[in-house]
């Protein structure tokens, strides 16, 4: 638990056979989270047996897709905070506790693989993708007027049970923007939102979207579709605060 609050932690899962167990063991150390619910997303062969040797719980999620397979876990997950994570190994489990730190005062909470003093040697986090994340997440800074925003692509966040309820229902896409439209959804509804640095490893394994700069460029020219839709859809909206700070 965190600060009296349960957590936990969801970790989809396609190509991760490799990497899968020793994060589960990373965010089980931490002697923080309540319950690893893992989703299998039609995962390589072998991926179950390591999962079996860990403490986590499988459920199976057929429909191919990032977005899909977190949309499963959201609904499996019961607890007041929800961590949201990739089990490919470039997070480290220890940056959970930042992440949790604002979630008192944020109900959702970001983090950032960006700032360099945080990319460790060999990550996939070349220049054209740390200029890419943080040009587009400076259009939603502008076009919204958010709080500080420099990256649009990490999927290692921690949101509140009360806006996971609320977002559940908003979600349409099942693939790889998904974490863009969670984005998108919390700042039109005006969540306290906080994006936090956090530690960007060398991934176990190739990325079946970022090893192929093909599908780089058109997830991000996607992504960039999406900002300025949702801002025309979206603009004129002016909603009152999600709510106080949690004192």
């Amino acid at each position: 638990m965190w600060h009296g609050r349960s957590l936990t932690v969801i970790l989809p899962t396609y190509n991760e056979k490799d990497s899968i167990a020793e994060c589960i063991r990373g965010f089980e150390s931490l002697g923080l989270v309540d319950e690893i619910i893992v989703v299998n997303n039609n995962a390589a062969a072998g991926t179950s047996e390591e999962v079996a040797t860990t403490g986590a719980r499988e459920v199976v999620e057929t429909q191919q897709g990032y977005g899909a397979a977190i949309q499963r876990g959201l609904r499996e997950a019961r607890t007041d905070l929800v961590c949201v994570c990739e089990p490919d190994g470039t997070f480290d489990p220890r940056d959970l506790r930042k992440l949790l730190s604002y979630s008192d005062e944020c109900d959702f909470v970001v983090g950032s693989r960006t700032v360099s003093t945080f990319i460790w040697d060999g990550a996939n986090m070349g220049w054209f993708l740390q200029v890419g994340n943080w040009f587009v997440a400076k259009m939603i800074e502008v076009l919204f007027n958010t709080t500080s925003l420099s990256d649009v692509g990490c999927t290692f966040r921690v949101l509140s049970r009360e806006l996971v309820d609320e977002l559940l229902p908003t979600f349409r896409n099942t693939e790889s923007a998904f974490g863009l439209e969670m984005l998108l959804l919390a700042v039109i509804r005006r969540v306290k939102v906080v994006q936090i640095p956090v530690n960007y490893l060398p991934r176990v394994g190739e990325s079946s979207v970022t090893g192929d700069l093909s599908k780089t460029l058109k997830l991000g020219f996607l992504m960039m579709g999406m900002i300025v839709k949702a801002r025309v859809w979206h603009g004129e909206r002016r909603p009152k605060a999600y709510r106080t700070l949690r004192h």
